[in-house]
């Protein structure tokens, strides 16, 4: 079965919410039956279908931070929130 799309909003959008300092925050929703990103109410939320385990669920809300703004999966790394659903990223 092929997998499903996955939904990302417009690069620029996602941009507007990374302050100043590159700091970015997003609500995760791990687990997920599909994968996306959704700005609602000036904020980011990311579904992802990997477990909270090991990071897995870290490491693809930064794969899919990373996919929406087009740039290297290494000029996003987890700031914040590690073990949390509230998180903050930081790109550089």
């Amino acid at each position: 079965m092929a997998r499903p799309k996955t939904d990302l909003p417009d690069a620029a959008a996602v941009r507007a919410l990374v302050d100043g300092e590159g700091r970015l925050a997003v609500r995760v929703t791990p687990g997920a039956k599909t994968e996306g990103l959704v700005i609602e109410q000036g904020r980011l939320l990311a579904k992802v279908r990997a477990k909270p385990q090991d990071g897995a669920a870290n490491k693809a809300v930064a794969g899919l931070i990373a996919k929406a703004l087009g740039c290297a999966p290494s000029k996003v790394e987890l700031s914040r929130g590690a073990t949390s659903r509230e998180k903050q990223f930081r790109v550089s």
